[in-house]
């Protein structure tokens, strides 16, 4: 394998370690007819079977990945749950504040 694909891994893997894999999950949708049993009728027949995806929530955001700002797909449960740093926003035109 090249240092070049070595390089690509390495860097989906960390990505993969930081956000979770975001890749949709794969799954049926299932049209029925019929009244369902406990309703009192005979039960639900399947018509037809369709593949279907389950995707993530993903949103497009501005966070701090080792000291830099850059954007990324990330999900909303991720960022609900506080394990994404956004960048300080400050004033346009303005010094950052020097603690001393």
């Amino acid at each position: 394998m090249s240092t070049h694909k070595k390089c690509k891994h390495a860097k989906r893997d960390r990505l993969i370690a930081l956000y979770g894999d975001n890749k949709p999950a794969v799954g049926n949708s299932l049209c029925e007819r019929g009244k369902p049993k406990y309703l009192g009728g005979n039960g639900r027949k399947t018509t037809g079977i369709t593949k279907r995806y389950f995707r993530k929530n993903l949103q497009r955001v501005r966070l701090m990945e080792d000291g830099k700002v850059v954007r990324r797909w990330v999900p909303v449960s991720m960022i609900r749950a506080g394990m994404i740093q956004k960048p300080i926003v400050r004033e346009p035109f303005t010094l950052p504040e020097v603690e001393g």
